[in-house]
């Protein structure tokens, strides 16, 4: 099941890749090596027990078209998190650039905001993402993480300097195409996105993944985050893919000393969907903020595996995830705290709270602690269970019917997590996605 990626990735390498710096080749050539030894994963493995990838596995995916489909800036407004010219914004469709569709009026100076073939070919951008590129993701234990660094093409490349204050969010927008006219056959893409904050920088992002069609397509993204000495930044990620479409995605973030990093993760979309999400905190008096809500309906999956890894001491990390599930809908949350030897004066807590509207939503939790510190101070717990019976009546006696009363417990579940949410402009635009979403 993975000789046609191979075949694939040998014409990708004798054609388009061929003008790759010799570091980033080399990169490539170990990743397919290495995803030609692991393989698709199974359900006979531990981290991947709940999740078949089958589906993934035995669809004959390949590339897309070489030319960039014709799309309208009013296409690109209505999946925009953004809005219509609201803010910078880096659109990318089928996995690449896409200048005409993009806008980045505004962006201070010491931003930079680009292309990813773009960075890596020359300049000071070429050497910042040859230090930070394929670093971090761990493309050597996983088969997707190294299926997309051996097809690393393209992608978003975000650079704040040192001091440099970039108050209004800048969205990083994915586009599949796959299901629209002139498209053959199920096609993947694999979105490749490095962010770095540096020291003392300040910065708000937006990840997003959408849809012009409903047919059946498979993104496959990685994205490495670097947080820079006493940098703080506020990172949002939307993933609302059609409901036919497959998404696996790697998050790995690194934060030094002193550093802030929000990460804020909404899942509505697809019909198979896998995240894995690894942070580290890697410098003395970093802090973590890490939130999810997952909104599944119909035969929806979605997979979430988190890891908190704690290296340095004195660092904090608070996690919620919240999920709303549907219908015939799965949700899988797996989160695990890690402290190392001498990690001492940790305080992490984990939460993962489940809401399930019908007998047959499922959700499996599995929350984690391996902790190597003895002065730390670490909680983790979740729920799995159907809406408050008590709450519902509180609000039928007050009047409301029992569709608008179900209706409100279920938002005010999702809003959790909203509310955790810094940026009001951001957030607003984020809750009329969850409300509908719920509809």
């Amino acid at each position: 099941m993975t000789e046609h990626y191979v075949r694939d990735f040998q014409a990708f390498a004798s054609n388009g890749a061929a003008g790759a710096p010799a570091w980033l080749r080399e990169i490539r050539e170990g990743a397919i090596a290495r995803f030609t030894e692991l393989g698709f994963p199974t359900m006979k493995q531990e981290a991947w027990r709940f999740t078949s990838v089958a589906p993934i596995a035995e669809t004959h995916f390949t590339p897309p078209a070489s030319r960039l489909p014709q799309l309208a800036i009013r296409d690109v407004d209505a999946l925009s998190v953004s809005g219509t010219g609201e803010g910078p914004r880096i659109v990318f469709v089928d996995g690449r650039y896409a200048p005409g569709l993009s806008s980045l009026a505004g962006l201070p100076q010491g931003v930079e905001a680009t292309s990813l073939a773009e960075a890596t070919r020359s300049g000071p951008g070429g050497e910042l993402a040859r230090r930070h590129l394929a670093r971090y993701a761990p493309w050597q234990d996983s088969a997707f993480a190294a299926l997309n660094t051996a097809f690393l093409a393209d992608g978003a490349f975000v650079h704040v300097a040192a001091d440099t204050v970039l108050a209004q969010p800048l969205e990083v927008l994915f586009l599949a195409t796959s299901g629209t006219a002139g498209t053959d056959g199920p096609t993947v893409s694999h979105p490749r996105s490095l962010f770095v904050v540096e020291r003392g920088a300040q910065a708000a992002l937006i990840e997003s993944y959408a849809s012009i069609g409903e047919g059946l397509y498979w993104t496959n993204a990685v994205t490495e985050t670097v947080v820079g000495e006493g940098a703080r930044v506020e990172l949002y990620r939307v993933q609302r893919e059609g409901r036919s479409a497959y998404h696996v995605a790697t998050t790995q973030s690194r934060q030094e000393r002193d550093s802030y990093l929000a990460f804020h993760a909404l899942t509505l979309g697809g019909s198979l969907a896998r995240h894995d999400i690894t942070t580290v905190l890697d410098g003395t008096g970093a802090e973590l903020i890490l939130n999810g809500l997952y909104v599944l309906g119909g035969s929806q999956h979605a997979d979430h595996h988190t890891v908190i890894d704690h290296a340095q001491p004195h660092c904090a990390s608070h996690e919620f995830f919240n999920g709303v599930l549907a219908q015939r809908a799965h949700g899988v949350f797996n989160g695990r705290i890690i402290v190392r030897p001498g990690a001492q004066r940790t305080d992490s807590k984990q939460t993962n709270n489940n809401l399930l509207l019908s007998t047959e939503a499922r959700a499996d939790s599995q929350p984690q602690l391996e902790i190597y510190a003895d002065d730390v101070k670490c909680t983790h717990g979740s729920t799995v269970g159907p809406l408050d019976q008590t709450a519902l009546y509180y609000l039928r006696s007050r009047g409301l019917s029992p569709e608008a009363a179900q209706s409100l417990v279920t938002y005010g579940f999702a809003a959790e997590i909203l509310g955790r949410m810094q940026r009001p402009d951001v957030r607003e635009r984020l809750d009329r996605l969850v409300r509908a979403g719920l509809e």
